[in-house]
């Protein structure tokens, strides 16, 4: 095991601790050993730091050498006891988190999606447009209904999206690296040990790079998510009426909401108008079911 290795040449760099370490191994019979066999020798602050660290762990009738080979690897090879401040995490190629040539034009057709916010005829465009498809249903359904509908199909794909281009193994290294270096510098700053501090706080600086891989994991799909997203959402602008768009949609009836009672669609509740507010809510709740529903987590398993 690397990272018993690796644990016990940060330990073996403290004299009191390695010396505690060859008693545990010349002690332990069959690879178990209990705290009577010791406790004349070691103290129970450096007993339980051999647990602490997984040195030892559970056994049949006491406590077991987590890896009798590892341990020995690492007392014969104190002279690289510098190395104990580098991460045994494995990070992927950093190449599998870089954006394609499809990527980068999603990102470029986002930001022309976004200038239609605040510019009408880019607006009316792609309200226009996306009519052709979604019209028919708003001729049908509500407007309650309408954006039910919408708030389900935002949360499937976008579900599918982040399930399919987000790399959860890369997500979990990066995340395990960075809790990883927080341990040891916690650990060094106990025992007040300068040259590790220094040395963890180089590496923390190379793993600056880590945090700008994970943003880019996590954004990648977002990318896609707002290609379609933003359309949608440009559709019910145009067809509302919100903030100078034409609002096509001339029959509308207001919403009854809970302590408020009935407003319409482009009232204000709060911050945002009532039909942004009614979508985040559909929105929400639906994609919690979909991932539920399909098993899906959008957590990294670390």
């Amino acid at each position: 095991m690397a990272r018993i290795e690796k644990r016990v040449r940060e330990l073996a760099g403290e004299p009191e601790m390695r010396e505690a370490i060859e008693i545990v191994l010349e002690r332990a019979d069959d690879g178990e050993i209990q705290w009577v066999d010791v406790r004349e020798d070691l103290t129970s602050g450096q007993w339980g730091r051999l647990i602490e660290r997984g040195v030892l762990e559970d056994g049949e009738s006491g406590f077991a050498l987590a890896d009798r080979e590892a341990i020995e690897a690492g007392l014969e090879s104190p002279e690289e006891s510098d190395l104990a401040t580098g991460s045994d995490v494995d990070i992927p190629d950093s190449e599998g988190a870089s954006w394609s040539i499809y990527d980068k034009a999603a990102g470029v057709v986002t930001l022309l999606f976004f200038v239609g916010y605040s510019y009408g005829p880019v607006r009316n465009v792609v309200g226009r447009s996306i009519d052709t498809v979604l019209g028919p249903l708003q001729d049908v359904l509500p407007l309650y209904a309408v954006i039910i509908v919408i708030a389900t199909l935002t949360g499937l794909y976008s579900t599918l999206l982040r399930a399919n281009l987000m790399d959860m193994d890369r997500m979990a290294a990066y995340q395990q690296r960075m809790k990883d270096i927080q341990e040891r510098r916690k650990e060094a700053k106990e025992r007040g040990d300068d040259d590790a501090m220094e040395a963890i706080q180089e590496e923390q600086m190379e793993a600056m790079g880590d945090q700008l891989g994970m943003f880019k994991e996590q954004f990648r799909p977002m990318v896609w998510i707002m290609v379609f997203t933003i359309p949608a959402f440009l559709w019910m602008y145009w067809g509302i009426g919100f903030r100078g768009a034409e609002g096509v949609w001339t029959n509308l009836q207001p919403i009854v909401v809970p302590i408020w009672g009935e407003v319409a669609w482009t009232e204000t509740l709060f911050i945002m108008p009532t039909w942004i507010i009614w979508y985040f809510l559909c929105s929400m709740a639906f994609t919690q079911i979909i991932q539920k529903g399909l098993n899906i987590s959008m957590s990294p398993s670390t």
